[in-house]
């Protein structure tokens, strides 16, 4: 006992320690309603990959997140986030067919059903994947939600392209648990990518773009670009022909996401 209690009466004591006791209820009356409010994982939150304590309903319980291939070969994975839309999904279509170059086009759903026309009959030489619906932060739902907005966005790719989509890329690369359940549920890869465009590096350059792009790969990269966004992304899609020169002089070859997960093995996974 310290100096000071050893002065303290028993009512003294008695009363400290009542103090004390109410004080820890209390706390623990604050930090459950702090639990509640933060959704936790056992709540079911955004950060859980399990759904309380029933049934999963995830297939085969089993998934992996991609960001590149370990493969000796030099193969590289063009993809390309948030269309389709009128704004550039046909230009990046002529310049690919043009070249005969395969890509993965990670579409959004709104965005397929909204201009359908746009890749309806344009994707049989390349991969369709899932980008969510309307490119919310999924990562910020918990597993019913995200489950319901990669579903919806599952059915109308499937639907306006014929090719239901086996591939999720979360909007801004964020994966959160309950995307990793909502994937399963799907039956899906996760990919994320290795390598991005670096518009804004070079203004009004889409050659020097192209040559940063093209010394900068490595086999089994995964490239992300966008068909749809800002003027200034623009650099990198009409420096395309000049990057898909370059990485050809390089000796690499182009091919959808799928074919070079099965070229090698994800070094960068969580299953």
């Amino acid at each position: 006992m310290s100096e000071g209690a050893r002065g303290w009466s028993r009512r003294e004591l008695l009363r400290r320690g009542t103090l004390l006791a109410g004080g820890a209820v209390a706390g623990a009356g604050a930090t459950e309603a702090w639990r509640r409010t933060q959704r936790l994982p056992l709540g079911g939150g955004p950060a859980s990959a399990t759904v309380g304590n029933r049934n999963q309903d995830v297939g085969s319980g089993a998934l992996t997140a991609v960001w590149s291939v370990t493969t000796d070969r030099q193969l590289v994975a063009l993809t390309f986030d948030d269309g389709p839309a009128p704004q550039w999904t046909p230009m990046v279509l002529d310049t690919l067919a043009r070249h005969q170059v395969p890509a993965t086009f990670f579409l959004v759903g709104a965005n397929v059903r909204k201009h359908a026309g746009v890749v309806r009959d344009r994707l049989a030489e390349h991969e369709v994947g899932n980008h969510s619906w309307a490119h919310h932060d999924l990562a910020q739902r918990d597993a019913a939600e995200a489950y319901d907005d990669l579903s919806r966005s599952h059915d109308a790719i499937a639907d306006v392209t014929g090719k239901p989509p086996r591939l999720i890329r979360p909007p801004y690369g964020h994966l959160g648990g309950a995307v990793l359940h909502a994937a399963a549920r799907l039956n899906c890869r996760l990919v994320l990518w290795s390598l991005q465009m670096v518009e804004g590096q070079y203004p009004n350059d889409p050659v020097g773009h192209a040559r940063r792009i093209a010394r900068d790969v490595r086999p089994g990269t995964i490239l992300l670009g966008h068909d749809v966004g800002r003027r200034s992304r623009l650099v990198a899609l009409n420096g395309l022909p000049d990057m898909i020169s370059g990485l050809r002089d390089r000796g690499y070859t182009f091919v959808t996401v799928s074919t070079l997960l099965r070229a090698g093995v994800s070094p960068a996974s969580t299953g």
